[in-house]
């Protein structure tokens, strides 16, 4: 089964995000903040990470280059999404890495159009 992980400090995008995954047959891992990713991906990195832009403690850019850093994490696939059209923003998140950008709010089209764009579905 793939593994996903979602991180978000939105309760309620990390449930709806859980929802469309899991009905794709993710595992889906949880993460609230920067601290909760890097433990989530200590013993194992996720096939898939959905990483909001805009996290509290630490900016989504950042926490992009921590994600790369990790042993494994080339071979996983980061959907980066902001809830701001920044054209500058959305460059420097696929340079960092980000595989595909979407923006917030999204349904379950947006997600699946984006899973389809990296071969996740």
């Amino acid at each position: 089964m793939r593994r996903a992980l979602v991180v978000d400090d939105s309760t309620s995008t990390r449930k709806v995000l859980r929802h469309y995954l899991q009905e794709l047959n993710f595992e889906v891992l949880e993460a609230e903040t920067r601290e909760e990713m890097l433990y989530a991906c200590a013993s194992s990195v996720p096939d898939l990470v959905l990483l909001d832009g805009q996290m509290p403690d630490c900016d989504g850019l950042t926490l992009l280059g921590e994600f790369h850093a990790l042993p494994a994490a080339e071979h996983a696939k980061v959907l980066y999404y902001t809830s701001e059209f920044d054209p500058v923003l959305i460059a420097r998140a696929l340079r960092s890495g980000a595989d595909r950008h979407f923006l917030k709010p999204f349904d379950k089209d947006h997600l699946l159009r984006a899973l389809g764009s990296v071969e996740m579905l």
